[in-house]
């Protein structure tokens, strides 16, 4: 036959209504839709951060140090550079100075306090809710509206930072470089640059971060500029970044989620591709007729094949194009809906990338799931179609396993192309993979099982078990779709239940009640007996307190490293530092020894032994570090296992005192009031106090960093669940497929049976016991492979401790299991319904 006589006959033989089709768009469009709305939401947000990078950053490049300001000879650098403005930010106590007008609250909370010069911002504006942005004089400030709305303050109150007293000019409506700032425990609040000396809280030691944001000349390049100040202060450790990496945490973090959420996505499209299988193999089966006719009247296998083929890709684009609709259409909705939690609001554009690569893998799957059965159609004699209702399927031939092989490969290889982290995507994919083929050999089993059990005596017991093991039965497929959910179900309630408990069981349990910041060296035991007569009986820790940045390890220069490792996080700015006489609570050492008490020998370190192993680390080897624009080298004398979970004074890097005791530095605090009645008031006085006695401290609460980091992981597990219910819904599609590929076979099976007497309910019931015997057992593989998968989210991607909610687990397996079943019953109706004269006319 010519293709124009294939084409013919195919769109003759399609229903305009798709009739038997309908399950293949529907698990089509989902997995589609679904691979489409994740990229192109992504590459929204990536795309806006990137067009946005120079307002985000707030310059064309930005240089960054802690604890200290930029020297003469540094700023000279920066200013033949370009334009320079320059800013200070620091955590800082927001003190009201007068009655409330309404209700009660906290007299003090934490705030970001930042001090801005003359020029900025450089880029972008500054909007207030009362109009336009000034600059500020040295007794003024602008506050953000939740410092406003806590403390109960409006333009004209007066608060207080420190040492001074500023009167509030205007509430921001949006702060151009808020994201580029990256995460605050606090609202901000704006001050000139004369007025944060006025603070008092700029001293020698204390935490504050300086950045100095340059405006190059429209065609000046800011790499080169970067090249160029890194080569004149190599030692300094400077941290830059340029226009481009405005916002490189959250761009980070939305590229992973983002490359997770696809690889769930193509997931459930592969779940989805079995629903297409099973929808292709249940249209053939009402083409048998047909199919035998054209043979008969002298059509061969390769135009069966191919006419068939033509009605499958037609109707597959039709429902890729659907998906691809809704993909670019979806993500506009969810970034209006999701508020303020995405870091960005990008506007509607149409992404081509994602909406291609989207496209690609719903062909190949397509390609994958229907070419067996069109195979099976193609290669089975006229006869043999006639009697195939009871012959059961043939394997596929070689042919068809090498092209459904390629198709593999080709998804695999796109898949390895278009990730982030192609040895993440390659885990991903081959733990799926392991999975799908470990449900497919216990349904094999199960086949095999049932065939060669004693018969039971009960008729529908037996009639059951013998569903699982006849000819044409779709146990296998039955096996993988319910499996498949009821895992889906186990992993989502244990992940959600084990986030929710780290964070209202353990957390609580560990943590101090409040953090101090900046109490100077000097002041140790005031602050100590400040504490003691707001609270006594608080238990205080106060360790050193320093940041540095790693400039090198080894015999390697972080200035030289093209690209950091994604997991050598320590290398990105600067750390925490602090020295100890003897080994800190929390820790427990791993290898190498303790310095001794005394110690004044060659500089020494004690690293966390995570750190160790993202750089390859070892006890002997050397790491330098830049401290207030200066470099020493440290030998690692030992390594630690660090209990995060205490949220105490945990540092990966620990020195031996004698390397920077004379460094000016402060202490940081922690004040832990367990046992003791009525906590919430013992924090306000312990706050009071401490700022009484010391207006350059900070003081933390420990509910609100939980409060911050629950919302956090909340919208985590949030937009897995979403996922991962994509994937539960291309499950269900699956069992739909399946138990429609079986409908004729159950329909000849229910007119014998009611010819010989069985009534609906019997059938029913037996049905039932065949469902109801694969959810039990399936429900045991499903939880241990669904525990196991939570398991290695919850504590290795998380780090998090493992503590689900059994109870909620298990009920919600028991509801999948249940909802999968009314599911399947639900889909045998239709074969009750059938009448056995005309169902016999049509065999």
């Amino acid at each position: 036959m010519t293709w124009a006589q294939i084409w013919r006959i195919a769109r003759r033989d399609l229903s305009g209504r798709f009739r038997g089709l309908r399950l293949l768009i529907v698990c089509l469009f989902l997995g589609v839709a679904t691979l489409a709305t994740i990229g192109s939401l992504t590459a929204s947000i990536t795309g806006e951060l990137s067009q946005r990078g120079q307002v985000i950053l707030g310059g064309d490049f930005e240089v960054t140090m802690s604890q200290r300001m930029a020297s003469e000879a540094e700023r000279s650098a920066f200013e033949r550079e370009g334009t320079v403005s320059e800013t200070v930010r620091m955590q800082a106590m927001a003190q009201r100075t007068g009655p409330r007008t309404q209700g009660t609250g906290p007299d003090a909370i934490l705030a970001e306090l930042k001090g801005v010069d003359y020029d900025y911002p450089l880029y972008g504006t500054l909007t207030l809710q009362s109009g336009a942005y000034a600059p500020l004089d040295p007794g003024s400030t602008v506050i953000g509206a939740g410092l406003a709305d806590r403390l109960d303050l409006k333009p004209g109150d007066t608060i207080r930072f420190g040492e001074g007293e500023f009167t509030i000019a205007a509430i921001i409506a949006d702060e151009p470089d808020r994201l580029g700032e990256g995460f605050t425990l606090g609202p901000v609040a704006l001050v000139s640059d004369l007025g944060i000396q006025r603070t008092g809280l700029i001293q020698p030691g204390s935490m504050y971060e300086s950045k100095y944001r340059v405006k190059v000349g429209p065609l000046a390049d800011p790499v080169a500029s970067i090249d160029r100040i890194k080569a004149e202060f190599p030692e300094a450790g400077l941290e830059m970044r340029d226009r481009d990496r405005g916002a490189p945490g959250t761009s980070r973090f939305i590229e992973r989620m983002g490359q997770f959420l696809s690889l769930v996505g193509l997931a459930a499209l592969v779940i989805a591709g079995i629903g297409v299988g099973n929808g292709v193999a249940s249209y053939l089966a009402t083409k048998r007729a047909g199919i035998a006719t054209l043979k008969i009247l002298g059509a061969g296998s390769g135009d069966i094949l191919r006419i068939y083929l033509v009605q499958i890709l037609a109707v597959s684009t039709l429902a890729i194009l659907g998906g691809l609709i809704a993909g670019a259409l979806i993500p506009p909705a969810i970034i209006a809906a999701a508020g303020d939690i995405l870091p960005v609001k990008p506007g509607f554009a149409i992404h081509p990338l994602p909406l291609v690569v989207s496209a690609v893998y719903g062909l190949l799957i397509a390609f994958i799931f229907a070419l067996p059965p069109l195979a099976r159609a193609r290669h089975i004699p006229a006869a043999g179609l006639f009697r195939s209702l009871v012959e059961g399927n043939r394997w596929p031939d070689r042919t068809t396993l090498a092209l459904v092989g390629g198709g593999i490969g080709a998804i695999v290889v796109l898949a390895l192309v278009t990730a982030r982290e192609a040895q993440f995507s390659a885990w991903f994919m081959a733990a799926t993979a392991g999975v799908l083929l470990m449900l497919a050999g216990i349904g094999w089993g199960i086949r095999w099982t049932a065939a060669r059990l004693p018969r039971p005596k009960a008729p529908l017991l037996r009639l059951a078990l013998a569903n699982l093991h006849r000819p044409g039965a779709q146990t296998g497929q039955l096996v993988v779709a319910l499996g498949l959910g009821l895992t889906l179900f186990v992993i989502l309630a244990g992940i959600q239940t084990s986030l929710t408990n780290e964070i209202t069981r353990n957390v609580p349990k560990e943590a101090p009640n409040l953090f101090v910041l900046d109490v100077p060296v000097t002041g140790e035991a005031q602050f100590r007996d400040a504490v003691s007569k707001a609270a006594p009986g608080a238990q205080v820790n106060t360790v050193p307190s320093l940041r540095g940045t790693i400039t090198g390890y080894k015999n390697i220069r972080v200035a030289d490293l093209e690209d950091i490792p994604d997991n050598a996080w320590v290398l990105r700015g600067e750390r925490g530092l602090t020295y100890a006489e003897t080994l800190p609570d929390g820790s427990e050492l791993i290898e190498g020894k303790w310095w001794p008490k005394g110690y004044d020998g060659p500089p020494l370190v004690s690293v966390d032994q995570e750190m160790a192993r993202s750089l390859d680390l070892k006890v002997g080897d050397r790491l330098t570090v830049s401290l207030l624009g200066r470099e020493f080298t440290a030998k690692i004398a030992s390594l630690r296992q660090i209990n995060w979970d205490t949220m105490g004074f945990n540092y990966v890097m620990v020195f031996s005192p004698n390397t920077l005791r004379d460094a000016p530095h402060n202490l940081a605090a922690t004040v832990s009031l367990k046992g003791m009645p009525q906590t919430d008031v013992l924090e306000r006085a312990v706050s009071k106090a401490v700022l009484a006695g010391f207006a350059s401290a900070t003081v933390i609460e420990v509910r609100d960093v939980i409060g911050q980091v629950s919302t956090i992981l909340t919208q985590i597990a949030t937009a897995i669940a979403a996922a991962g219910s994509i994937a539960i819904l291309s499950g269900i599609a699956v069992l739909i497929g399946a138990i429609a590929a079986s409908r004729q076979a159950r329909i000849y099976d229910s007119v014998i049976l009611k010819t010989l007497g069985a009534t609906r309910r019997q059938i029913l019931s037996a049905q039932a016991l065949e469902y109801g015997l694969l959810a039990a057992l399936l429900a045991v593989v499903a939880l241990g492979l669904g525990v196991l998968a939570a398991w290695y989210v919850i504590t290795q991607i998380f780090s998090f401790g493992w503590q689900p909610d059994w109870g909620v687990v298990l009920a919600t397996l028991g509801g999948g299991a249940l909802l999968t079943l009314g599911l399947g019953l639900a889909g045998s109706l239709p074969v009750l319904a059938a009448r056995p004269a005309q169902a016999l006319r049509q065999l």
